[in-house]
């Protein structure tokens, strides 16, 4: 068999409960739903942050984000570049083995801009852009540098603005966390997801009938802040414009579905979907309409608790991987860069991939299972780390370690109200999950000798550099 062509799309914010094939009731995904039935759905995935930034470092290198520079909290539009020069990326090892490679959409790891003051935004947009994604294994690139909310509020073509940000742009609605900042004359946020999607259809088309197979890395800027779906899909949820959002992006899934059917390469091209972290809700949804973004699971984007980190995570490989199939393995994002080495047949070196394990042996058809990795380290907004090993999950710290209270989008929602440190609360805590899913009883105190065990777990793994063994050790 060929090479496979791969997909790998990451929304922004969509929430595990965000999906009908993750149980969502007040609307439907069909297309999502119908990628799953050709797939395989993973129900314990996680991102290896609850925030976007660290999240996706861990996508592109198959390294926890904390082991670098960054420790907490997320880029803006204007930061500098988060990469590390000469760090193997899944882009740079898939080039490196024939493929074709594009980037479009939400990059969010930093580049380095044309400084001409003090401040963080002042820049000459008429010079190129250094270490952006083309220095990161992409043949090309079209995006935006961060969040919709971020400015500048402008489009990114491989390393130029595409125009010049040149106006102020208020935002409407502070509630949507809107930043004021420059934009490109006629900027519209309704626009983005469209734009996006139509460079991204085009990319398909023209690669799949070249000599080379293509990966294409296609981060998505909803259902994020500004809630700004396009004229055709305001109010097709009933719900609000954050569910709006969802399906403009469950028709798009459609439309490249539909395109890699007629271009005849369906079958071997890999699809990955899943979100860079937890939902952040829009009120209504669950106070008028019942929606449960986070499915059921304590907390939300930013938080430690399973709401914020545990996503979406759907693979379909018609040649390879069994139709709609169900997987309780445990995994993360940073999985896909030792996934994919395992697919070209080739072995990470050691100073790449340090936490990125293999998920072949579970999505190949008629290969059985085993297990994929025996623990996954866990991040909150503000740095604070745990541990989830088999039944058990350690948080090395007390509360969500997310946003403040205060600036919550949701409040008064029974299973994400309960924020606040307490005192006398544990300065730890663990779950048994197998039976407390929604994280509702804190045992710290009762497995004293549990905790211990995990805490040292946690500390060795921070103090190895890796989780991934070395060639030629054993386990």
């Amino acid at each position: 068999m060929s090479k496979p062509n791969m997909i790998y799309i990451i929304t922004d914010d969509l929430g595990y409960g965000d999906l009908s094939c993750y149980g969502a009731i007040q609307f439907q995904t069909p297309n999502i739903d119908k990628l799953a039935r050709q797939g395989r759905l993973y129900r314990d995935a996680h991102a290896s942050s609850a925030v976007c930034t660290p999240s996706r470092y861990g996508v592109m290198t198959g390294r926890y984000c904390w082991r670098g520079k960054i420790k907490s909290g997320v880029l803006h539009g204007h930061d500098g570049t988060l990469m590390e020069e000469g760090r193997m990326t899944v882009p740079s090892y898939l080039r490196d083995n024939g493929y074709a490679t594009a980037c479009i959409g939400k990059w969010h790891l930093g580049m380095d801009w044309e400084r001409i003051g003090p401040a963080v935004s002042d820049v000459d947009y008429s010079k190129p852009i250094q270490n952006g994604p083309l220095s990161f294994g992409f043949d090309y690139y079209y995006g935006i540098s961060a969040s919709l909310d971020m400015p500048p509020y402008c489009f990114i073509e491989n390393d130029r603005t595409v125009g010049f940000p040149s106006e102020p742009k208020d935002p409407e609605d502070f509630s949507q966390r809107g930043r004021g900042g420059l934009m490109v004359p006629g900027w519209r946020d309704e626009d983005v997801h469209p734009i996006l999607a139509g460079k991204a259809l085009q990319f398909i088309e023209e690669s799949s009938g070249g000599d080379r197979p293509f990966f294409l890395y296609l981060p998505l800027t909803g259902p994020h802040t500004p809630w700004s779906p396009s004229e055709a899909f305001k109010g097709k949820s009933g719900i609000g414009p954050r569910a709006d959002l969802i399906l403009e992006i469950d028709d798009t899934i459609g439309e490249m579905m539909k395109l890699l059917e007629e271009r005849g390469i369906a079958d071997n091209t890999i699809i990955v979907f899943t979100s860079d972290n937890g939902a952040d809700p829009f009120r209504e949804e669950i106070t008028v309409h019942g929606h449960d973004p986070s499915g059921g699971l304590r907390g939300q984007k930013a938080d430690i608790w399973e709401g914020g980190h545990r996503v979406p995570l759907i693979v379909s490989w018609p040649a390879k991987v069994s139709r709609g199939t169900i997987s309780d393995e445990l995994v993360c994002l940073t999985d896909w860069l030792a996934t994919c080495a395992s697919i070209i047949g080739t072995d990470l070196p050691d100073d790449a991939g340090e936490d990125s394990f293999d998920m072949l042996p579970d999505l190949a058809a008629n290969e059985g299972t085993r297990t994929i990795r025996e623990s996954v380290i866990l991040q909150a907004y503000d740095g604070m780390l745990g541990l989830r090993k088999g039944d058990w999950k350690y948080v090395r710290g007390a509360g969500g370690g997310g946003f403040d209270q205060s600036q919550r989008t949701v409040i008064g929602i029974p299973h994400t109200s309960d924020r606040e440190i307490r005192p006398g609360d544990p300065s730890e805590q663990l779950y048994r999950m197998s039976s407390d899913r929604s994280e509702s009883s804190n045992v710290s105190m009762e497995q004293q000798q549990l905790i211990s065990e995990l805490r040292g777990e946690l500390e060795t793994m921070i103090e190895a550099g890796r989780t991934r063994v070395k060639s030629g050790e054993q386990l």
